[in-house]
């Protein structure tokens, strides 16, 4: 039954909580610390320009996003740039999916993929058909990298560890074999157009989080921007005090650290769960490359000991300044102990030795931005704290447990289900 709603915390999961609620019907109260909403994927302004901190692809299968985008009047055809999934390197090789059922068309991207033998892509193929078989399960503590042993090299250094590291943030050798073959069910197989990539053609800011901050405002939700909440307390009535101020229920939306904190006297053994949880940073390095124009908006790069990049986006091509890269550091926890000078070099390095006959003109740093704990690092068989606290008390966010690592999409879908849980 609708009621008065505090919702903690205005990252994609807050936001689209405070959204579900007031569509739901309830009188929503939006708390945030910063002043800006959106969390881990949010805007950046750096010397006037706008940046985001980091690199958020989205794909055709965030299908939960897609449609909270357009709820909020944040149309996803004019905001992001659809493409069929490719992984194409500089030298113009990679896996490339053409439009079409999607099977045949991971089946067709395989094939026709440049540099692997028949016996690497025939490999592949039989590897996929064999998760396909068992519905894309296996043991709970199996890992990636065990998952995929049997593999060729090549496979594992071309597709697999890319692919792992982007999805996962976790390297191949750590990460959940069980939640990495959820998402490529869901990516590649789960129906046309699901393994699409959605680039943003504006900042992360602009996508969703300033469209659903003015949409709540527009329907008389009240929002606290820069406003830490100190303390969360259940009433002998069932109501809740967030701060002195009573309602009906509360969406906990916060990171896992700041709701292990709220939840510590409340629930400690949701609190202990949430504070369990281990990160992994993602660092992003932008340059300024002259008027460079990369062959496509985002190309995959090959990563190693000095070479720390997986990506790098033209952010030229997605709405931003021409010559504008944007170099993604994922699973970067071995550059962040190596430093900023370290780190910096070891990409302009990177960058002049993968992209060299691409570039025009000479490459300056614009800014390198550190998220130190971007994701949880996403382990096989991962405690994950459930939606479910106390009575009409739920959270919300990446980390809460489900099927999906830390993504928007899985941010997304918790807080349809955890104000779904309230009715």
């Amino acid at each position: 039954m609708p009621g008065t709603l505090a919702v903690i915390g205005a990252g994609w999961a807050g936001l689209a909580a405070a959204v579900e609620g007031v569509r739901a019907g309830h009188a929503v109260t939006l708390y945030e610390m910063a002043e800006q909403p959106g969390g881990r994927a949010r805007e950046v302004r750096v010397d006037g320009l706008a940046l985001d901190n980091g690199q958020h692809i989205l794909l055709g299968a965030y299908r939960e996003t897609l449609r909270l985008m357009g709820k909020v009047g944040a149309d996803p055809a004019q905001l992001l740039l659809r493409l069929p999934l490719r992984l194409t390197e500089p030298d113009g090789r990679g896996l490339q999916l053409p439009p079409g059922p999607p099977i045949a068309a991971f089946a067709l991207g395989v094939w026709r993929r440049a540099g692997w033998s028949l016996g690497e892509r025939i490999a592949l193929l039989r590897a996929a058909s064999g998760w396909a078989w068992r519905g894309f399960r296996c043991a709970p503590q199996l890992t990636v990298d065990e998952l995929t042993r049997a593999l060729p090299v090549a496979l594992q250094r071309d597709l697999i560890e890319p692919l792992c590291v982007a999805a996962l943030n976790t390297p191949a050798a750590q990460a959940s074999a069980t939640v990495f073959l959820r998402v490529l069910r869901d990516a590649l197989f789960s129906g046309p157009g699901s393994a699409d990539l959605l680039l943003p053609r504006v900042s992360l800011g602009e996508l969703f989080p300033a469209p659903a901050l003015a949409w709540l405002r527009a329907r008389g939700a009240a929002l606290r921007l820069s406003t830490r909440v100190q303390t969360l307390e259940r009433q002998a009535g069932g109501a809740w005090r967030v701060d002195g101020d009573e309602f009906d229920a509360v969406v906990l939306a916060t990171p896992p650290g700041e709701a292990a904190r709220l939840t510590a006297t409340l629930a400690p053994s949701w609190s202990a769960c949430a504070a369990a949880l281990r990160y992994e940073p993602i660092v992003t390095v932008y340059v300024q490359a002259g008027d460079t124009r990369l062959p496509e908006a985002m190309l995959a790069l090959q990563a190693g000991p000095q070479a720390p990049a997986q990506f790098v986006f033209d952010r030229g091509q997605l709405g931003g300044p021409a010559g504008l890269l944007a170099f993604v550091i994922s699973g970067a926890q071995p550059w962040v102990d190596a430093g900023r000078e370290a780190t910096l070099a070891a990409t302009l390095q990177q960058a002049r030795a993968a992209l060299g006959p691409l570039l025009r003109g000479e490459l300056r740093v614009r800014q390198l931005i550190t998220e130190k704990r971007a994701t949880f690092r996403c382990v096989p068989a991962l405690a994950r704290p459930p939606v479910a606290i106390a009575p009409a008390l739920v959270a919300a966010g990446d980390h809460i447990d489900g099927p999906y690592p830390a993504t928007i999409e899985g941010a997304v879908r918790s807080a349809v289900a955890a104000v779904a849980s309230l009715r």
